[in-house]
């Protein structure tokens, strides 16, 4: 096999599966990856576009052509010395009937040997709020029906399995008799039994903190890996795990110290991952921030967020933004888990002999302290917190006190953080953590970011719109502190997480280099805000979101903008909401886009061609960056060829390689084999090499060196020319190297 130096990461489903997969390892391997990383390969939900809903987690999905057609798969990506990477998903899984281990628990409820598998409350009943309609609304109408030959309750669009012995009874009995509760699916605001992933309700949490569950979640792929067709590891959602270093410990065990792990993990500002986790680090969202800050322009910036207040009035810093979305997600979206930590706070209590506090400034509190916190979790066991935890728990009680006056309530819950941990209080501080993230997630990313929109390049997985640019000096201290600690840990530029793809975040980073094309192309599109048109705010999204996918080759802008805008303003949840859409304003937003492009096509105005030859530049500057800093590169489907895809569905389009469209895919098509090459060749360089990064009069220098290998690079940090390698020495020279 190929030293790891490079993964290319494909998206399985919707007309890819593993032959069509095999089919692609030509393109990948003569791109110069060296790992073909896939998403989930586990039988997922039927019809599922991204296999992260995996029903049976003991078997590949017969859709993509099962345990034979995966071992096709590994057999000729080994015949080309290239290694597969397998995404596991051990946080959830989906609550459904096809989920074989949950069927058996929905029959026979806590009896079931599966039924600890998941995290339910099962004396409680498994409340599921799946129907359309109240249930008793359905039941006086004749919607349900007994198949009591099969054991099951049936209805337009669904059916549960019934307890065993239960069918035969009057209808009212035999429903108190289920180990499930069917509730209108407008009503899991209000209380759920099961932890979920995020505000998913459809993806139900697993215990896989449990060694049974371990063993049960994990034989697969610990087999795959085993027998030789699996080289590396990617773990979904590690900060869902109740305990995710006591689950990378196991699966470093079961796996060998030679598999490469890496972990789905969002770090916030200087946060760092905890010491001792068995793990080759991130998969480099924060790489792809660093690189954003480096190439943004600090005063432009500054210039833009001027010009983006004047036009929109927007007047709150992100933090307060930040704040206002923690407590609508808490108050809508998260509102069960609310209510379940304030129970579960009230037990821990009690555990502790501590008087009861009242139920409603019970959950208040909490709620401050869910708003305050500032990252995705903090990691307290049983044993107590870290130095980290206490900092984080400090400031996060220190903020919660100016939201909630009442001092006395948050003194209680701060001692249930303290390690000296009953059952009651650990189920209270594990919950605590694995709902943190859901709030950050639900609330920045999906929320604030279509809120604050100053300049939208700030607004992505891994980045926070308030950080500030960085200096070489700084870049280079970073990647010299990840390459002594994480030299393995991934560097990728998209994902299908992305909110956008990273070329059009480049063009977006270009709006700080020159603001004024920005108030240019707005001055310009002002005949278009007629009666009718969308807010101000919208206007300056949707002018921003149009430039940073703007390819007039392509004959579908105005459709995908549209599509986008209908995500974007539900997200934002201040014209629209997913639960109560509001059409014409979603129609508004869109009328304008297509207005905004009908405009350039017919004439590409001078401001937009500057940002497009400027963000090509910035786009192949970190490109390059991205391809010989520390880390190992991650290469996502498609955007070797340049990729300026808005979030999903948008990044999520079956890959088809071919020729690139323009002279920009070209030459990074041309820039992404060079430097993979070089990497695949001088793999030890790259890995253990010193990084220096200086700035010159004309950009910034990039130097790895590595006794008598060495490579300098030239990029320019504001978009004035393309990256030009200066100097490569003691490296082989490919037979198939590109020019």
């Amino acid at each position: 096999m190929k030293p790891l130096s490079a993964t290319y990461r494909l998206q399985l489903r919707q007309g890819v599966d593993f032959d069509r997969a095999a089919e692609l390892l030509p393109h990948i391997d003569a791109l110069g990856a060296s790992h073909l990383y896939l998403s989930p390969i586990f039988t997922a939900a039927e019809g599922s576009t991204h296999g992260y809903d995996v029903a049976d987690a003991s078997q590949i999905d017969p859709e993509l052509g099962g345990r034979a057609g995966f071992e096709r798969l590994a057999r000729a990506a080994q015949a080309r010395g290239i290694g597969i990477v397998l995404d596991l998903v051990p946080n959830h899984t989906v609550l459904s009937v096809e989920n074989p281990w949950l069927f058996d628990a929905l029959r026979h409820g806590g009896d079931s040997r599966y039924a600890p598998f998941f995290d339910v409350d099962w004396d409680a009943g498994l409340i599921l709020p799946i129907l359309p309609e109240p249930f008793d609304d359905m039941a006086a109408a004749g919607a349900f029906t007994v198949n009591a030959s099969d054991e099951r309750l049936e209805w337009d669009g669904g059916w549960l399995p019934l307890a065993p012995g239960t069918a035969g009874l009057e209808f009212a009995e035999m429903m108190r008799a289920q180990h499930w509760r069917l509730r209108f699916w407008e009503r899991e605001r209000r209380k759920l039994t099961h932890r979920r992933f995020f505000n998913v309700t459809t993806l139900i949490g697993m215990r896989i903190e449990d060694r049974p569950v371990f063993d049960a979640m994990m034989a697969l792929p610990v087999d795959l890996v085993r027998a030789g067709l699996v080289q590396g590891l990617r773990i979904d959602h590690i900060d869902g795990l109740a305990r995710p270093g006591e689950y990378l410990a196991r699966l470093r065990e079961a796996v060998g110290p030679d598999v490469p792990v890496w972990v789905e993990k969002i770090l916030t500002g200087d946060e760092d991952m905890p010491r001792g986790w068995a793990t080759e680090g991130t998969t480099g969202y924060e790489a792809s921030d660093r690189i954003a800050r480096l190439l943004t322009d600090a005063d432009g910036r500054a210039r833009l967020d001027t010009a983006w207040r004047e036009a929109t009035g927007v007047r709150d810093s992100y933090e307060d933004i930040c704040l206002q979305t923690r407590a609508l997600i808490l108050d809508t979206d998260l509102r069960a888990e609310l209510a379940e930590m304030g129970n579960r706070a009230q037990a821990a209590l009690a555990e502790r002999g501590a008087h009861p506090r009242d139920a409603q400034e019970l959950r208040a509190a909490i709620r401050a302290l869910l708003i305050a916190f500032p990252q995705y979790r903090s990691y307290v066991t049983p044993d107590g917190a870290r130095d980290e935890d206490e900092a984080l728990l400090r400031t996060t009680f220190d903020t919660a006190a100016t939201l909630v006056d009442d001092a006395a309530t948050l003194t209680a819950l701060r001692g249930l953080f303290d390690g000296t941990a009953g059952p009651q209080t650990y189920a209270f501080v594990r919950r605590f953590q694995q709902v943190t993230g859901a709030v950050v997630a639900k609330a920045q990313e999906d929320t604030a970011f279509f809120r604050y929109t100053r300049n939208l390049a700030e607004c992505e997985v891994g980045s926070e719109p308030d950080a500030p640019a960085l200096t070489p000096e700084a870049f280079q201290l970073w990647c010299q502190q990840r390459q002594a600690r994480y030299p393995l840990a991934m560097t990728l530029g998209s994902s299908h997480d992305s909110k956008r793809a990273e070329d059009a975040r480049a063009r977006l980073i270009a709006l700080t280099h020159d603001p004024l094309a920005l108030r240019e192309l707005w001055q310009q599109a002002a005949p278009l805000a007629t009666a009718g048109a969308p807010p101000a705010d919208v206007r300056w999204y949707v002018l921003q979101t149009a430039v940073a996918m703007w390819q007039p080759q392509r004959d579908d802008l105005e459709q995908r903008l549209a599509a986008h805008l209908e995500k974007a303003l539900r997200e934002a949840r201040q014209l629209s909401t997913w639960l109560d859409p509001d059409i014409a304003a979603e129609s508004a937003a869109a009328e304008f886009g297509a207005g905004l492009v009908a405009h350039w096509r017919r004439a590409e105005p001078e401001a937009l061609s500057r940002l497009v030859q400027r963000g090509a530049a910035l786009a192949l500057s970190a490109h390059a960056l991205r391809l010989v800093m520390p880390g190992v590169p991650d290469i996502y489907q498609g955007t070797e060829y340049g990729s300026f895809a808005l979030t999903d569905p948008d990044n999520r389009a079956p890959f088809v390689p071919g020729e690139p469209d323009d002279q920009f895919g070209h030459d990074k098509l041309a820039l992404t084999r060079r430097l993979l090459g070089l990497r695949r060749r001088a793999s030890d360089l790259f890995l253990r090499g010193s990084f220096e990064i200086r700035q010159d009069r004309d950009g910034l220098i990039v130097t790895r060196r590595l006794k008598d290998q060495s490579l300098s690079l030239h990029v320019t940090a504001n978009g004035g020319g393309a990256p030009v390698l200066i100097e490569v020495n003691g490296i082989a020279a490919s037979e198939t190297a590109a020019a």
